[in-house]
């Protein structure tokens, strides 16, 4: 059981990964538009946005490396 659910967070990891990467696209884009247009409150809330976003991937691909490590480690000992 505890397998089964930790491949459906793994999958649901993978999703959200993607998800991430164009949230902080959008994010990057947005910055660059405030740059251009030297707005400094859109500049503030932009990159505190992106360190939640940064955070939260880092977070999940550590989680996701050590799962799979721990994967690999399973299956050397069989």
């Amino acid at each position: 059981m505890k397998f089964v659910l930790d491949t459906l967070r793994q999958e649901e990891e993978k999703e959200r990964l993607q998800v991430l990467r164009m949230e902080i696209d959008y994010e990057l884009l947005t910055l660059y538009d405030a740059m251009q247009t030297n707005d400094i409150t859109i500049i503030v809330q932009t990159k505190e946005r992106l360190k939640k976003l940064t955070k939260e991937l880092i977070d999940i691909k550590q989680r996701y490396t050590n799962s799979s490590d721990r994967e690999i480690d399973k299956n050397r000992v069989k």
